[in-house]
């Protein structure tokens, strides 16, 4: 059985990925920053355990990984899910805004993956997915410091992959398209429509959609795959 740490584990993809791993049976513990009701009624129906943490902060990081591990036992896997996202023009960012968006999209994964290392290295196996985006391989007008930080995302997974593959440890990346989370809202109802009919498969994906690929890389089945990143946008954008 799987212990699994989830992070942006309260909504979105995040939350997605909580509920279906946890009905394939793996014990789970998921980070939330804010929205503790949404936590504490997630973790009621999962079962699975809510831990507030700012990703952005290293000691909060660390502290919540070794809370989580007192919860469910040694982390076998880690879904670092956690993110932000804003639509600005690039000469428009402020020095806070660039360095928030850095803090939690890259500089969070990166904490967070420190932390699961330790105990992965030591016990040689373990199983790390980042979260990134399709802006992080292909760049979104509006969103330069987004498609940077996802970008960032994808160069450290292909990095730690080399590093600590020899420790029997994968690292992968899931890709997502356009996914209806949170991060959708403030798009209109044409925007949307546009958005499906620029996507092959004519939808928006789903959290479960994006958290079935992450299910597969998590699992026995996936054990040759790592310095992977794994789409999950049913052709939009490619």
């Amino acid at each position: 059985m799987q212990n699994v740490l989830i992070s942006g584990g309260s909504r979105g993809i995040g939350a997605a990925c909580v509920r279906l791993l946890s009905k394939s049976g793996a014990n789970i513990a998921f980070l939330y920053e804010k929205n503790a009701e949404a936590a504490m009624k997630l973790s009621a129906e999962t079962g699975a355990h809510a831990i507030r943490c700012d990703v952005s902060d290293r000691e909060s990081v660390f502290r919540a990984f070794s809370e989580a591990e007192k919860k469910i036992g040694p982390i076998d896997s880690l879904v670092s899910s956690a993110g932000i996202a804003q639509q600005k023009l690039f000469q428009d960012v402020t020095a806070d805004e660039w360095l928030r968006m850095i803090n939690v999209n890259l500089s969070g994964a990166a904490y967070l993956a420190q932390a699961a290392l330790e105990g992965m290295i030591s016990r040689k196996k373990g199983s790390i997915v980042f979260i990134a985006s399709i802006w992080g391989e292909v760049g979104a007008s509006m969103e330069a410091h987004y498609s940077a930080a996802k970008a960032g995302l994808i160069g450290l997974m292909r990095a730690l992959a080399k590093e600590v593959g020899p420790s029997g440890i994968r690292v992968n990346v899931v890709s997502p398209g356009v996914i209806m989370t949170d991060m959708l809202s403030c798009f209109d109802g044409e925007t949307l429509d546009q958005l499906k009919e620029e996507t092959p498969l004519m939808r928006i994906g789903t959290g479960e959609d994006v958290a079935q690929a992450v299910k597969f890389l998590l699992s026995e089945e996936a054990g040759f795959i790592t310095a992977q990143t794994l789409g999950v946008n049913g052709g939009f954008g490619m």
